[in-house]
């Protein structure tokens, strides 16, 4: 192997991302992240326990006390 070569990597046209599907996924990315982000926000701070009673009191809980670490009135 020469030392010209060393390090450089051929990668084939076919199996190149095109720029325009690597935008689009980079932009799902980030909307899937900013939905769920804004769920766990309406969870922790507006919906008082009510979404996750129904799972049982370890969710509850656990969101009880995220209120408490961010400092959202909750009683």
């Amino acid at each position: 192997m020469s030392p010209h070569t060393v390090g450089t990597t051929v990668v084939p046209e076919s199996a190149a991302a095109h720029p325009a599907t690597v935008r689009t996924r980079d932009w799902l990315i980030v909307a899937a992240a900013a939905i769920v982000a804004l769920i766990a926000l309406y969870a922790v701070f507006i919906d008082n326990g009510n979404l996750v009673s129904a799972t049982g009191s370890y969710l509850h809980e656990f969101s009880h006390d995220g209120r408490h670490l961010f400092g959202a009135p909750c009683h």
